[in-house]
């Protein structure tokens, strides 16, 4: 019999499983404490557990879900993480300090099917979804080597809402109180726009949304983003129009901006339009650039002046400063290196 991860479970599939094999389920609301508070390594350290109960869980479960192999850090402080799962494929997660924030950047699948052109994680192309305890544990193991975390963002490797389940069930455990104890305003998920997928989020969680959008017209987006050629801008919008924010919510619209492609005034201006009616903010982002990739940083003063037109027309818009871009941790740098590196070897 395979032992149980106990990280895939929320707290009532835990205490169903505790109940299952002849313990009592408020030991579920220990364990989750054990697990995601204390950050044990082991069940030994459970003292206030029953030595049997221990034997059990020893035998019976595995505790941890990931393996870290290497640890990196950029002149900046960003740390970049790489973690082995049980199948030998491998993700990375990015700790980004911003005092008095510390955010960790999370992988939802093994590469990504979306095939976007500026992104490097796209070029390994899509192995699998990640489990609900593959997620949880970048979570677990990056507190045990930094201690604090105040927020977390779904925009590592891989689209979020292709793996739904898992992720909304791994939310669920960042939110328990008796579990991670993240407050929602501190969560963050980023999607190309899986309209399906985004509506039953709107339904279900009430974390952030962050849109990945990067062009304002469909030409030039399904160009950037084949995803687009499914759920056009028009459906996309719409969806963003009827998402059921919370009062003080916005959606944040993520721009990287790319020399000569989606950087002029013109295209400030579309964005403009486009999103007209909803109640957004916008992150510009100066592309990473990366060898294979055929696209440039747009210059310091060109994203100056696009933050202007938008800042004009009212847009709240934040230029976003490249973190860890040195150690291959940048935004759509993910898998990169260590990609790179498994292609040297074979």
């Amino acid at each position: 019999m395979q032992p149980v991860v106990v990280k895939d479970l929320t707290l009532p599939e835990l205490a169903n499983w505790i109940e299952s094999i002849g313990e009592r389920r408020f030991r579920a609301r220990q364990l989750f404490r054990h697990i995601y508070a204390r950050r044990v390594r082991s069940w030994q350290e459970c003292s206030d557990l029953s030595k049997l109960f221990r034997v059990q869980l020893e035998f019976g479960t595995c505790l941890d879900a990931l393996k870290l192999i290497e640890k990196q850090t950029a002149a900046d402080g960003t740390r970049k993480y790489l973690f082995e799962l049980h199948d030998g494929h491998c993700i990375e997660s990015v700790l980004i300090p911003d005092p008095p924030r510390q955010t960790l950047c999370l992988s939802s699948q093994v590469g990504c099917a979306m095939g976007c052109r500026f992104c490097v994680t796209g070029s390994m192309g899509f192995k699998r979804n990640l489990s609900v305890g593959e997620i949880v544990d970048q979570i677990c193991q990056v507190q045990r080597d930094q201690s604090r975390i105040t927020n977390l963002v779904f925009m590592g490797m891989g689209e979020p809402l292709a793996n739904h389940e898992s992720v909304c069930k791994a939310m669920q455990i960042m939110l328990d109180p008796n579990g991670m104890a993240f407050s929602h305003r501190r969560i963050t998920l980023s999607t190309a726009g899986l309209i399906p997928q985004l509506r039953r989020l709107g339904e279900e969680s009430p974390v952030n949304l962050a849109i990945s959008l990067h062009a304002a017209d469909d030409a030039l987006r399904s160009h950037l983003m084949p995803i687009n050629k499914t759920y056009p801008l028009e459906q996309l919008m719409a969806a963003c129009r009827e998402y059921p924010l919370p009062p003080r919510k916005r959606i944040t619209f993520e721009y990287i901006l790319m020399d000569r492609v989606n950087d002029e005034p013109g295209h400030a201006r579309k964005l403009i339009k486009l999103l007209h009616g909803v109640r957004a903010k916008v992150n510009l982002i100066p592309f990473n650039p990366h060898p294979g990739i055929p696209y440039g940083q747009s210059p310091a003063q060109r994203i100056l002046e696009f933050q202007e037109i938008l800042q004009k027309a009212q847009l709240n818009t934040l230029i976003r400063q490249s973190r860890g871009s040195d150690i291959f941790a940048a935004c759509g740098q993910l898998a990169a290196q260590y990609s790179l590196r498994q292609t040297a070897k074979a």
